[in-house]
């Protein structure tokens, strides 16, 4: 039976209707103003007093970060690489596979809570890499049934052939509406010529999904090791393929920036992590003003994405010491791009309330305590809503995986309460290296 969300208050990022209602299934059926409304029998759903919204997408996440919080580690960095060395590194070498997948939950759970519907994710366990992925998709696309595109990160800090391994066969045995791989590199700095000419060797023509210059000794060793900087680097094994996810970016110079829009790669900003690890704020205007797609991720540090807008917008406005500098249709654009390049790996189309689009929505309650119409519509979002973000109800593909602000499914819950015992047994294993 189809289902219609009435009464309610309808926005897209593109179009906006005061009080209309969305007819759906699987895929969005029709939308419209509740004046045109016509009862078919549906499973009748009442928004009054809400907004409905298209689902989020978070552009570049690390969902094995799940279980460091509460982690406490000897940790005094002076730099970039010791916060690798002393946290991250420690964390992530000793996942294994019953780890990914319960990482998965909780992370996948937690997104749906904050309204994401849809992750890349950036992967890596090195107690276990063959299925680490297959284990992931498992927890985030079969039991929570949320849409995200895996990648592994190859390392030296791995087994190199393992590693290059795990993501030739997610890509090629894992397609549907529902899940993608891409082809994961860590860092430059983490990442010999040797591990690149294998890389190349089989990468075939997949996107990679990689750090970029996120702090500035990636930049720094590519110079001195290798007489060059990353991207052209990467640029020279031949890596950059179309749709590329390089993310971070914050120290790429114009050069770098003319390959990564030559290639057709595209930007990821995680703006709150930069601030997190004082490795400085990317210049986004930049990079747009070289026509490279940006998008938006949060980089592991939370489960949502509303505070990555509101820091996007707010960093830019510091970067540039300007309060126009970086605009709300900017900010619109990056979310754009994100729903894009999703629905092309995926084979599908989100981020609009129109039929034919996937029905990946949200219900937030919301009254407008000013005029609310197509012009401001989103100002009403960032000012109103991103700062305390909470959908009352989420669906992914029809199926409400979030009602009245708690999940759905009794089984994804039970799953999620077993991860404190899972965690227990990763911390030990990291305190008793």
């Amino acid at each position: 039976m189809k289902k219609a969300i009435i009464n309610v208050a309808i926005y897209d990022f593109e179009r906006y209707i005061k009080s209309g209602f969305v007819v759906f299934d699987q895929q969005i059926a029709s939308v419209g103003e509740m004046k045109d409304f016509v009862d078919d029998h549906y499973l009748i759903i009442d928004g009054t007093g809400s907004l409905l919204m298209p689902g989020l997408v978070c552009a570049h996440t690390h969902i094995y970060s799940t279980f460091a919080r509460g982690l406490s580690l000897p940790f005094n960095p002076k730099n970039f690489q010791e916060i690798l060395d002393q946290m991250w590194w420690k964390l992530d070498r000793e996942i294994d596979n019953e780890t990914s997948y319960y990482s998965g939950i909780v992370a996948a759970s937690d997104f749906l809570k904050n309204g994401v519907t849809t992750i890349i994710d950036h992967h890596a366990s090195g107690k276990e890499i063959k299925g680490s992925l297959a284990s992931l998709k498992k927890a985030v696309c079969d039991e929570a049934y949320m849409r995200a595109i895996f990648a592994f990160e190859v390392s030296d800090r791995f087994p190199v052939a393992e590693a290059i391994a795990e993501n030739v066969d997610f890509i090629k045995n894992f397609r549907t509406p529902f899940t993608a791989g891409l082809f994961g590199l860590h860092a430059s700095m983490s990442l010999s010529e040797a591990t690149l000419a294998s890389v190349e060797e089989n990468l075939g023509n997949s996107p990679i999904h990689i750090h970029v210059a996120e702090s500035a000794m990636d930049e720094e060793d590519a110079l001195k090791r290798y007489q060059k900087r990353v991207v052209a680097r990467l640029d020279d094994h031949g890596l950059i393929n179309p749709n590329s996810l390089l993310v971070h970016c914050v120290h790429v110079d114009d050069e770098e920036l003319a390959i990564i829009k030559k290639r057709n790669g595209r930007i990821v900003v995680n703006v709150t992590s930069n601030m997190n690890n004082a490795v400085g704020l990317p210049d986004i205007k930049a990079f747009m003003s070289k026509g490279i797609k940006v998008m938006i991720g949060n980089d592991g540090l939370s489960s949502g994405i509303a505070n990555e807008y509101l820091n996007t917008y707010y960093g830019s406005h510091l970067l540039r010491r300007s309060p126009t500098a970086f605009s709300l249709d900017d900010l619109r654009a990056m979310i754009d791009n994100a729903y894009d390049y999703a629905s092309g790996l995926l084979g599908i189309k989100l981020g609009r309330i129109l039929p034919n689009y996937e029905a990946d929505m949200l219900l937030i309650p919301y009254q407008p305590p000013t005029k609310m119409d197509g012009g401001n519509a989103f100002g009403h979002i960032f000012f109103g809503l991103l700062h305390a973000f909470k959908p009352s109800a989420v669906y992914v593909a029809g199926k409400e995986l979030v009602h009245d602000y708690e999940l759905s499914d009794r089984h994804l819950s039970a799953e999620y309460a077993k991860a404190t015992a899972i965690s227990d047994r990763l911390w030990q294993r990291i305190k008793g290296e």
